[in-house]
């Protein structure tokens, strides 16, 4: 989420974190951070919104399964 206004917060382990407008709260494997917007903009792409393809009703669908391979 990018920030619109000055933003600051301390994580769990007491460390402080501070941000600006422009900067972005970034959720980790390790909690929140803040990035600088030039750092985020530079590592991280814009993703375009996949075409997907209408979904095919289960019942309609030829489903094929391989006979198990069972000892006899």
């Amino acid at each position: 989420m990018q920030l619109t206004e000055p933003f600051t917060f301390t994580d769990a382990y007491g460390r402080e974190h501070r941000g600006g407008p422009g900067d972005y709260l970034v959720e980790s494997t390790d909690g929140a951070r803040i990035s600088r917007r030039e750092i985020f903009e530079d590592v991280y792409a814009i993703l375009e919104p996949a075409i997907t393809q209408p979904a095919t009703p289960v019942d309609t669908m030829q489903l094929q399964f391989p006979a198990p391979n069972l000892p006899v």
